[in-house]
């Protein structure tokens, strides 16, 4: 029986995964448009800024064929005070089959989906979860590796505030890969080890042991307050540059969510590096989508 909604990895076993980046794979075999969800309407509700999700779901709607309508969060009812409850009831009561909904506010998708009747995608809330980016990079590992039980993937950066990693860790802890979290002590708790995840310190230990490593992007508040001194301190443990791109085991690749802050978490020379696989990612974003979105609704 297919799920009902997408809120995050955790909800899903590692069969239910690999059905899906096995059919994201068919989609990038044969990206073709096709009338799988021929009168679904799918709404897209984006409370926070996206360039990547937004248009890469858009895409993906539109090449199977749904009805696709998009909703300013500013024209929304709910500026003028209706609740998640209200706005549930009357997009199910238009005929919406599916909601892909992103927003600020850790948890809103769940709370959608407890009025909504059809399908929710949480495509990023706060700092909780990111779903379908996780399994675009689970795709990309496994485009490049074959597999992904086995693999030893560092995400480096701001875990704390990152509903990337959070995905990451589930998707890859349920396929059977090993993480490796890196970041100063204010953006990466101890605590956040557990079976199958490590957490450490020094990023010039961890770059030769690893298949593959996952820069974060870091807000630049974070990095002149409280959490971190300055740029200069962040960037002196923590960038990837062409000095680290050195210590790489031969095969190793570098992965980046975007967008990027040129000359924090990353110079020039990472994105001309030949083993960098952002742009990959970013289309294989357009795959994983219509896998979810035909798993879910049709």
């Amino acid at each position: 029986m297919a799920p009902r909604n997408l809120l995050d990895l955790d909800d899903f076993s590692a069969e239910e995964l690999m059905a899906l980046l096995d059919r994201a794979e068919a989609f990038h075999r044969d990206p073709s448009p096709r009338r799988l969800l021929a009168g679904v309407p799918v709404v897209n509700l984006f409370f926070e800024p996206s360039t990547r999700t937004q248009t890469s779901f858009a895409i993906a709607e539109h090449r199977l064929g749904a009805e696709v309508v998009s909703i300013d969060p500013g024209d929304s009812s709910m500026v003028k005070g209706e609740s998640i409850a209200d706005t549930a009831i009357t997009l199910a009561a238009m005929g919406v089959g599916a909601v892909i909904v992103r927003h600020r506010e850790s948890g809103f998708p769940y709370a959608l989906a407890r009025s909504f009747p059809g399908h929710v995608v949480n495509a990023g809330d706060g700092t909780h979860a990111h779903p379908t980016q996780a399994l675009l990079d689970l795709m990309t590992l496994r485009q490049e590796f074959g597999r992904v039980a086995g693999l030893r993937v560092a995400i480096v950066g701001d875990i704390a505030h990152s509903r990337v990693a959070r995905s990451n860790i589930h998707g890859l802890r349920t396929l059977g890969a090993e993480t490796i979290l890196v970041g100063p002590p204010t953006l990466l708790a101890d605590a956040m080890a557990e079976e199958g995840v490590r957490v450490e310190r020094d990023l010039d230990a961890v770059l030769p042991t690893v298949n593959a490593v996952m820069l974060l992007r870091i807000q630049r508040e974070r990095l002149e307050g409280a959490l971190v001194p300055s740029v200069a301190a962040y960037t002196a443990e923590y960038q990837l540059n062409a000095r680290r791109l050195e210590l790489l085991r031969d095969g190793a690749i570098v992965m980046h969510p975007g967008p990027y802050n040129r000359g924090v978490e990353l110079t020039d020379d990472v994105l001309d590096f030949p083993s960098c696989r952002y742009v990959n990612q970013v289309a294989n974003g357009v795959f994983v989508r219509m896998a979810v979105l035909e798993a879910l609704c049709s």
